[in-house]
């Protein structure tokens, strides 16, 4: 495992543990879109699969259980813990316009016609949109709370040094996968827009606003 990886690994987990902390101290969800975490709950569940079949490194195996185990304690806290501070008026981001295209494009083009790599695939391409609904939540109301904005760079960053993780196995180990990169580059494209609102608003102590 190179450096990269490693870094992305840590970045997307402290993405995760900030919007947990942020959800169970405040008592509230407000500002986070339900949605986009039930996308993500699907982005894992369809992609550890192979934690039923194969086992590859103690390490590998944690984080994945960790990843889905996140995924569906932040789905719980909002849809059930803490319901009744839930902004679903605000939250109206038409997921099924995400997950059918993506279901019917992982179907067509995958690296192998197996159930398992099809659902892997499948995870790989949600994953570059499942954060629209939080995006199109935040320029719906306006702004962000600072909190929910680190919870965004974080699994910003993971996204970005995931793709130098790919640039760099290429070069040092021959490694290509062109569904993992271009999905990449797709999702990291997704956050520039936000990495320039938080390095010019959020590092600055100003509240972050995306155009409506």
């Amino acid at each position: 495992m190179n450096i990269f990886r490693l870094t992305g690994d840590l970045s997307h987990l402290a993405a995760i543990i900030i919007l947990l902390l942020k959800i169970w101290k405040t008592r509230s969800c407000a500002g986070i879109s339900g949605k986009s975490q039930i996308l993500f709950a699907l982005v894992f569940t369809s992609r550890y699969l192979d934690l039923l079949t194969s086992f590859i490194s103690l390490y590998n195996s944690t984080m994945k259980v960790i990843y889905i185990a996140c995924a569906y304690a932040t789905v719980y806290l909002i849809y059930v813990k803490f319901k009744a501070t839930y902004d679903g008026n605000h939250d109206t981001f038409r997921v099924e316009f995400l997950v059918v295209p993506v279901g019917g494009l992982a179907f067509l083009i995958n690296h192998d016609f197996s159930v398992l790599e099809i659902m892997w695939t499948f995870s790989i391409y949600l994953e570059s949109v499942s954060i629209l609904p939080q995006l199109f939540m935040i320029s719906k109301t306006g702004e962000a709370e600072t909190i929910t904005t680190h919870y965004l760079f974080f699994l910003g960053l993971y996204r970005a040094l995931y793709l130098i993780n790919w640039i760099w196995r290429f070069y040092f180990e021959g490694f290509f996968d062109m569904i993992a990169i271009v999905a990449g580059v797709v999702q990291t494209i997704l956050y520039c827009d936000f990495f320039y609102l938080y390095v010019t608003k959020v590092l600055k102590g100003k509240k972050l606003s995306l155009p409506a």
